[in-house]
């Protein structure tokens, strides 16, 4: 399979888990390629029972696409461990790193990478690194614009995309770190939340795509 296909496959898991449907405009911003790129794509990938389209109600993996999709996952959050844990990278410098390594690596070294991190369970964004040959599944959470005000929750996963990291990281935002809801601003403004040690406000676009534990 081509490095451009498993990018797909990883993107429809990353937006749409194991059950959702994405859009193709979702893929189009996710990938930064044409919408006429996607549809291509989208129909070779059907061709392939990679994945299942329905119009006007988006793509999903099948249970192939979905196999494959966690290999390729997996293989990419034990690389983004590895570069935190032993070559000192933050966790928005891994991304492009994992990249370009989960597509060269096999599976006899993606086993000894995990046994070599004490098979972790979860990637520095808190997505789960599945077993070798399990499908991934992500624990069922909402997001943070989901929960009212005066909510106390916890960080528990983001999705792994750089611009998003960035920010997160430009706001000093940390995986499982624990904050009251405080205000959401009206028209899908910020939202802002505070521990005992700092306030942040929160971009709603971002604040869609991290993932809370309701405390």
């Amino acid at each position: 399979m081509t490095p451009n296909r498993e990018d797909y496959l990883k993107l429809i898991f990353e937006l749409g888990g194991d059950e959702n449907k994405i859009n193709n405009k979702q893929i189009v911003s996710g990938l930064d390629v044409s919408a006429a790129s996607v549809s291509e794509m989208i129909s070779k990938l059907v061709k392939e029972k990679l994945v299942e389209h329905s119009p006007y109600q988006g793509v999903q993996l099948t249970e192939i696409g979905l196999k494959k999709a966690s290999t390729l996952i997996r293989k990419h959050r034990l690389w983004e461990v590895f570069l935190v844990e032993h070559l000192n990278y933050s966790w928005n410098e891994v991304h492009d790193e994992a990249e370009v390594l989960e597509h060269v690596t096999s599976q006899t070294l993606a086993n000894r990478l995990s046994d070599y991190l004490n098979q972790p369970d979860f990637c520095p964004h808190g997505g789960v690194i599945p077993g070798d040959d399990q499908p991934v599944h992500e624990e069922k959470r909402q997001t943070l614009i989901d929960y009212p005000i005066g909510t106390k929750i916890r960080i528990a996963r983001v999705l792994d995309e750089k611009e998003l990291l960035d920010y997160l990281v430009s706001i000093d935002l940390k995986i499982h770190e624990e904050y009251m809801i405080d205000e959401i601003a009206a028209y899908e403004g910020p939202i802002s939340i505070s521990n005992g040690n700092k306030t942040l406000a929160i971009s709603y676009k971002a604040a869609s795509t991290i993932f809370v534990d309701k405390l």
